[in-house]
């Protein structure tokens, strides 16, 4: 279950970060607090909660995969 995890969570991890890269190279954060309104979080926090929400985005499509790849007789694909 660990290593299942993990090869989720690890590309997961990297393609968050290229997301969040890109993402704020377009974007400042200040810029867009001044556009949406007061969220109250410093430019830090705002680059932090991208980074995670990106991450559960590409872990969740990393496990609908997983779950997509699974034998239909319910076998777990070998590693």
């Amino acid at each position: 279950m660990l290593r299942l995890s993990l090869t989720i969570l690890w590309p997961a991890f990297l393609a968050a970060g290229l997301a969040a890269g890109c993402l704020f190279s377009l974007f400042d954060p200040r810029e867009l607090a001044d556009l949406g309104g007061a969220t109250g979080l410093a430019p830090l926090g705002l680059y932090t909660l991208a980074f995670f929400l990106l991450w559960i985005c590409c872990a969740l499509s990393g496990m609908l995969t997983y779950y997509l790849a699974v034998a239909p007789d319910g076998q777990v694909p070998s590693h």
